[in-house]
């Protein structure tokens, strides 16, 4: 596939504080990128250099082809950027906003108009768009500066951010219609929340301190964790400390974690050795015994858990961990 962003080498110092330490990524058409890292990791300065905001210490970056440093109009014109709070003029209406953004992309006549329209759609904001931005919700305000991003149908998207302030029914809307874009594009999220990973990404990246410790794909990402394989099931409270032993006691498990449900149901989670399958040997154990099973599932891992291990140990350490 083409490669729409690649960075090189990248480094950000502000006076003696490294915000970005030597960061290499591609991204190409038909990838969404999850960009994670704890706060103050580097990744809205990262954004902001790949998008021409910010000029880095060192490094290149182009888009589409095009070097931002010698090249920045063409670079710009082939993406779209929700900056982090997503910055807008409060005193004009969506409408004049979404107008005056499309005269900066050029955009003319009946262009200009279906465009406008078609981000509106997209985005939902018909019954807001004569309202002045500085009375609409966070929720709202953040769906306008989503609405300018993809304005003019770039082929490249940097999104600070782009669920922050919405309610359940509205990151739905917008992770649906990130995927709706991504088989044209390439698309880079920044993200606190790790479901995004699983719901939109393709890809994921973790930085901390400005440096890159992982990059994968979501299953490799959930792969790092201890839980990756691991077994839950739910039986009666009065035979829990009979399974916990059982299960214990099998040579591909490496330790038991349990929690009372309630009353009468126990959660027990056997946690394997390396990763290995072990459904297997727990399902030959419930015949062998004769568990009654309320429920089973295999984790494919934990985000948290591999996002928190890396990130505190880059903290700890100042060491990179790349993957």
């Amino acid at each position: 596939m083409e490669n729409l962003i690649s960075v090189k080498g990248l480094h950000k110092h502000f006076g003696s504080l490294v915000a970005v330490d030597g960061i290499d990524l591609e991204v190409l058409r038909g990838e969404v990128l999850g960009f994670l890292g704890p706060n103050g990791a580097g990744k809205s300065t990262t954004m902001k250099m790949i998008t021409g905001y910010l000029a880095p210490t060192s490094g290149s970056i182009s888009v589409c082809g095009h070097d931002v440093a010698s090249h920045p109009i063409a670079a710009k014109t082939c993406l779209g950027y929700l900056p982090e709070g997503a910055p807008a003029y409060g005193e004009m209406t969506p409408a004049s906003f979404l107008n005056f953004v499309a005269d900066i992309r050029g955009l003319t006549g009946r262009t200009k108009t279906d465009a406008i329209g078609k981000a509106v759609e997209q985005i939902n904001l018909e019954g807001v768009m004569r309202q002045p931005i500085e009375t609409l919700s966070k929720g709202f305000k953040r769906r306008v500066g989503l609405a300018q991003a993809i304005l003019h149908d770039p082929e490249v998207l940097i999104l600070d951010e782009p669920t922050d302030g919405l309610d359940p029914n509205q990151k739905h809307e917008v992770r649906s219609l990130i995927t709706e874009m991504a088989a044209q594009k390439a698309i880079v999220i920044s993200t606190h929340i790790l479901e995004e990973v699983d719901a939109v990404c393709s890809r994921a990246v973790v930085i901390a301190k400005g440096r890159l410790l992982f990059s994968g794909t979501p299953g490799e990402f959930a792969g790092h964790s201890r839980y990756h394989n691991a077994v839950t099931l739910s039986v009666a409270s009065d035979i829990g400390a009979s399974v916990e032993r059982t299960l214990d006691a099998l040579s591909d498990v490496s330790s038991i974690e349990s929690a009372a449900l309630d009353g009468d149901v126990t959660r027990v989670t056997a946690i394997p050795k390396d990763n290995q399958s072990i459904v297997g040997a727990i399902h030959n154990c419930i015949r062998q015994h004769e568990w009654k099973v309320d429920e089973l599932f295999v984790e494919p891992g934990r985000l948290d858990e591999v996002f928190r291990t890396l990130t505190t140990t880059a903290e700890n350490t100042g060491e990179e961990t790349r993957s």
